[in-house]
């Protein structure tokens, strides 16, 4: 799909709508329907947040993945810009959920930060994908071309992309291989812990909206994106450096 045309920007309204009404039913379960943790109090209800943004952020990376693979494959420099976009929401969310998981862990452990394996695998892989974004900036002022249209800034963005990769299993499975303050894994986990049905809903409705919202910022990123490329001098619109 053009992302320009009139049938992208209809499918991105509807797609905001979408989210609109799913962040609506998770407000409403989250604060309303699932009850008060009966440990942690209304400090649990942070997790309606904090774990979202952290779930959301996995799928971003996922897409950085899995569109850096798909530019070397095929060497589409689109795939390129849908890995740009998605590592910066996948960098906004993974600094929110430390963020959130800084205040949780205030109100519930009384310190806003442990030197726990989750907390620092976590700010490693914050620190790797700004890493990738900085590699971005960086080849693109060296070799003088658009970042998103030229494969000298792609090609070496698109590795480093996929081997930043490799941390997103190490943060999610740390609470499992290493002693943590951190609460167990609630999904992916060998033995899930129980939870409420109600905490349940509300925490998947939280992350179906996050999910929701962040595909309309990734998509309204690349159009932007795209809008910048087109609106280029026709001379400089050649993709710069392929093979």
């Amino acid at each position: 799909m053009n992302l320009l045309s009139d049938t992208g920007r209809a499918g991105r309204r509807t797609a905001v709508w979408l989210a609109c009404g799913l962040s609506a039913a998770a407000a409403v379960t989250g604060i309303v329907v699932a009850p008060v943790d009966g440990l942690q109090g209304p400090a649990q209800r942070l997790m309606y947040l904090h774990v979202p943004a952290a779930w959301v952020a996995y799928a971003a990376f996922t897409v950085v993945l899995l569109a850096g693979g798909a530019y070397l494959v095929g060497g589409d420099l689109r795939w390129d810009r849908f890995a740009r976009s998605a590592a910066e929401i996948g960098v906004v969310l993974t600094a929110a959920a430390i963020g959130t998981g800084a205040l949780w862990g205030q109100l519930v452990w009384g310190t806003w930060w442990a030197w726990d394996p989750r907390l620092v695998t976590t700010a490693l892989l914050l620190l790797a994908y700004a890493g990738y974004l900085a590699l971005r900036r960086l080849l693109a002022e060296r070799v003088g071309g658009p970042d998103g249209a030229d494969h000298r800034v792609a090609r070496p963005a698109a590795y480093a992309g996929i081997a930043g990769f490799l941390l997103v299993p190490v943060v999610h499975f740390s609470v499992v291989w290493w002693r943590s303050l951190h609460q167990p894994a609630t999904v992916l986990a060998p033995e899930r812990p129980p939870i409420d049905p109600r905490m349940g809903a509300a925490l998947l409705l939280a992350v179906a909206a996050a999910t929701a919202w962040a595909f309309c910022v990734l998509v309204h990123r690349v159009v932007v994106l795209e809008r910048r490329l087109a609106a280029r001098p026709a001379a400089d619109r050649t993709p710069v450096g392929a093979g």
